[in-house]
């Protein structure tokens, strides 16, 4: 196979810093406390203490929430640092976990109260699929969009820059391939096996998929352990301003405003702590508002959560591609309007059912799940609409009407919550 020619490994986008030179003046102001922020207005916000006393007092003011080094943890961590967990009475305390394994165990074990979660990874938890079995509650999704597949640049070398070259490097280059994922039942393992089987590969028989926690992943490609990877950010960037990777496909390619992270629990924490739940709902729910408010707030994000007590990266690595300023490694530039969603009006965070039953059909679909379960039934106990509700009305957020909604994949195919069995059995790769 022609290997084609490939641009430099680190292209000077001098369009997207020119873009960002506005940004660039705010950077003298890392934002390490609620503190920094004070002369902004921000902390204007603890004087609605309506939801602070008398029968909506938190039961549990202290509040530990886990999270990965992720983009997608930030608002948790900004609604701790701009104090918008105060405004609900509560006291936010982000803890830094070393893998998606480590947020289960602790959350389990109630070490943890809540975490920045993989969706997939709750529902494998509440079905028994993800090497522990309790119930569990998803209080609000996080984010949409923002992941990515990257492949080795070795690979693009041999053509393989997108899914169609890398099934034809596939085919015609036989030996054995290895990607990782970050959760064996979690987002990145869908997305990837989505991605892989709309281009004709078969995940499970003619790859080898391993899985491996996202900050590691870019450590893994450089030395040769993993040809490709699906994670979420910076990851992905920082593999292309590494020069050991391209980004073969967004997540948002596979599908469009898809669920991601959500806030997620166990179901005896929202038992013994009702009111400290909504207070936390609340509180990162209006941190998502905030960061989805302007360039200028989503700056002032990537500088706090760049530093070492959270994603631990440059400022840079995260910036560009939460403002949608997006580059393949390849010399392809673009700007995509449909990048990492934190808010979005709160069309972001309703905890849909359907999206929390496309997961199992998933699960179902590559064997991790034997038999159908009753899937509006596990989405209605795990999906906590009721919490949301409340913490959205105590935000002012507006919520959907329908707690289904219709969206439509990369192959064509539409998922809308109807007839989940016959979804789950309708794909020609599938485990068995």
């Amino acid at each position: 196979m022609k290997k084609p020619k490939l641009p430099p490994q680190h292209p000077v986008q001098s369009d997207i810093q020119s873009n960002l030179s506005d940004i660039d003046q705010q950077h003298h102001s890392i934002i390490h406390s609620a503190g920094a922020l004070a002369g902004t207005g921000i902390m204007g916000l603890s004087g609605g203490g309506v939801w602070v006393a008398g029968s909506d007092k938190p039961e549990k003011e202290e509040v530990r929430i886990g999270f990965i080094p992720l983009t997608d943890c930030a608002s948790v961590v900004m609604a701790s640092v701009l104090g918008f967990d105060k405004k609900y009475g509560i006291k936010i305390v982000p803890t830094k976990e070393s893998s998606w394994a480590s947020i289960r165990d602790k959350l389990i074990n109630e070490e943890l109260d809540a975490a920045h979660v993989l969706y997939g990874l709750l529902y494998g938890v509440q079905m028994g699929v993800s090497g522990a079995k309790k119930d569990m509650s998803v209080l609000m999704t996080l984010n949409n969009n923002g992941q990515a597949i990257t492949l080795s640049r070795k690979l693009a070398e041999q053509g393989a820059t997108d899914g169609a070259g890398l099934a034809k490097l596939m085919a015609s280059e036989k030996r054995e391939y290895t990607f990782a994922q970050t959760f064996p039942t979690g987002t990145h393992a869908m997305w990837l096996y989505y991605w892989l089987a709309a281009h004709g590969i078969h995940p499970m028989k003619e790859a080898k998929v391993t899985t491996i926690p996202p900050p590691q992943m870019v450590a893994n490609m450089r030395v040769g352990n993993i040809d490709g990877y699906c994670a979420g950010e910076p990851w992905n960037h920082r593999a292309i301003t590494d020069g050991i990777g391209i980004t073969a496909a967004t997540s948002q390619e596979i599908w469009n405003d898809h669920p991601e992270k959500v806030l997620g629990t166990t179901a005896d924490f929202i038992h013994k702590y009702p009111h400290t739940a909504r207070a936390v709902t609340a509180a990162v729910l209006e941190a998502g508002r905030w960061i989805d408010a302007s360039l200028s707030n989503k700056a002032k994000m990537a500088e706090t959560i760049s530093d070492n007590a959270y994603v631990n990266t440059s400022v840079e690595v995260i910036r560009q591609r939460i403002m949608g300023r997006y580059q393949n490694g390849l010399g392809k530039v673009w700007d995509d309007s449909d990048h990492i969603k934190f808010f979005n009006d709160g069309a972001v965070n309703f905890p849909y059912l359907s999206d929390g039953m496309w997961f199992l059909t998933q699960h179902k679909r590559w064997g991790l799940l034997k038999t159908d379960p009753d899937y509006l039934a596990v989405a209605k106990s795990v999906n906590r609409i009721d919490i949301y509700k409340d913490a959205a009305a105590m935000a002012k957020v507006d919520v959907p009407k329908d707690e289904m909604r219709s969206s439509k994949l990369m192959d064509g195919t539409i998922w809308d919550g109807k007839n989940p069995a016959d979804y789950a059995a309708s794909f020609k790769i599938r485990a068995g």
